[in-house]
């Protein structure tokens, strides 16, 4: 079987006995869809920059749209968007690229 599988499998089964389980579980996977969504639209790019203007790391670069993103929330100007899913997606993704750091 599939490791990631066996993985949701597990996920699936300690959500079912937790009090706020299946709630922490739909938001969890409301935001894995939103970032494989957004990752077959846009590629890497999150990742993998083009890096036209900018050399800095792919981590420092994360760093700097969270910090956009904080700085919007803090002033409220959100512009319509979901400033605390993102804030999620970024976090998310710089997981990721710090893991890729430091596997190199």
């Amino acid at each position: 079987m599939n490791p990631v599988r066996n993985q949701i499998t597990d996920i699936i089964q300690a959500a079912q006995s937790a009090p706020l389980g299946t709630k922490i579980l739909e938001e969890c996977l409301s935001i894995a869809e939103i970032l494989i969504q957004k990752n077959a639209a846009y590629g890497n790019s999150a990742l993998e920059p083009v890096r036209i203007f900018s050399k800095a790391s792919t981590v420092e670069q994360l760093l700097v749209r969270l910090d956009d993103k904080l700085s919007r929330l803090s002033r409220g100007s959100d512009a319509g968007e979901d400033v605390v899913l993102d804030l999620l997606g970024y976090l998310v993704l710089l997981r990721i690229a710090i893991k890729n750091e430091t596997s190199v």
